[in-house]
């Protein structure tokens, strides 16, 4: 199969200019994407420190270093993708505007996570070490070693498809984690973070599916997808254990394992494939408190607040983890 047959891959000698919109589904969600821009400013992180001192556990402490130690190397990974491979391939100019916009907002989380780094852990080494995780946790290595192996490898749908696993998967179950937090009123600079973070990489992975189901002409074997998803579980299952190696209050590695399946069916389901894994949500209160950003909008700016007036109204499409379909 030629991928270069692709209508959004064909040459467009019109990419330099926007007007006249030519692809309406694809510029709304650049629009929704803008109305939703922050920065690592807008995060305050003094009652975290109290927490991280005063109320986290030990074993609390080793799966959040865990989670940030992945994120802050993941963004740049997603990045190389955007910038090697999609932005240079896509032909669509509001494509190329989203990914545009992407990219400038994984730096954004990429500077977020490390911010987290900086000011929770204290000891140099320590941070080092964290700072270098791909080199450092095997578990950490495993993750960007497959999602670096799909920037070299693969067609521009593979890689599509394999990169939706990376935000919609392997994301998927540090998010949980950090809402767990959340959910015991701790961290809320962390918390808050989370939920921005959350949302973006969300509607990126929705991005993936938009392309996938409205603007891919050949679509993948069922059976090439489902082998996408289910290694990229696999992968996280694997970190998932190797991050909570206890049980914790309302958390462990199977149900968070159990978790991660129901998020992955969801993502099939998302892609036009069937189930593979029919697992239930074992986390409700994921319903309550993940992306719906119940905050006063007075005491402080919820999560899913957008930018007034860039949208004209519309409502931003989110990729939740947590519901039922």
């Amino acid at each position: 199969m030629n991928q270069h047959i692709e209508p959004i891959l064909i040459e467009n000698p019109q990419r330099f200019v926007l007007f006249p919109i030519q692809h309406d589904d694809i510029w709304k969600f650049y629009k929704n994407a803008e109305a939703c821009i922050w920065t690592a400013e807008e995060i305050d992180l003094q009652a975290d420190l109290v927490d991280w001192e005063e109320k986290l556990t030990p074993d609390e402490k080793h799966f959040i270093k865990h989670v940030l130690a992945f994120f802050a190397a993941s963004d740049g990974i997603v990045n190389e993708n955007l910038a090697e491979n999609m932005v240079r391939a896509v032909q669509y100019t509001e494509a190329k505007f989203f990914y545009g916009f992407q990219i400038m907002m994984e730096n954004i989380h990429s500077e977020t996570y490390s911010l987290l780094i900086d000011t929770y852990i204290k000891d140099p080494q320590e941070k080092n070490y964290l700072f270098n995780a791909i080199d450092n946790l095997d578990c950490v290595k495993l993750k960007a070693d497959w999602a670096l192996r799909w920037i070299s490898k693969g067609s521009f749908t593979e890689q599509l498809i394999a990169f939706a696993a990376v935000e919609g998967i392997f994301f998927s179950g540090s998010f949980c984690s950090i809402f767990w937090l959340k959910k015991r009123g701790l961290m809320p600079g962390l918390s808050f973070s989370n939920e921005l973070i959350s949302r973006d990489e969300g509607m990126h992975c929705d991005f993936a599916c938009l392309l996938y189901n409205k603007h891919i002409v050949n679509k993948l074997p069922t059976e090439t997808i489902k082998t996408i998803i289910t290694e990229a579980v696999q992968i996280e299952k694997q970190f998932v254990t190797d991050s909570i190696p206890v049980a914790l209050i309302g958390m462990n590695a199977d149900l968070m394992c159990q978790y991660i399946e129901f998020v992955a069916d969801r993502l099939l389901i998302s892609l036009g494939n069937n189930k593979v894994y029919h697992s239930e949500n074992p986390f409700p209160w994921m319903d309550l408190i993940s992306l719906q950003g119940k905050t006063n909008f007075f005491e402080k700016r919820v999560g899913d607040y957008q930018k007034a007036g860039v949208t004209g109204g519309h409502e931003v499409k989110v990729f939740t983890i947590d519901e039922d379909f």
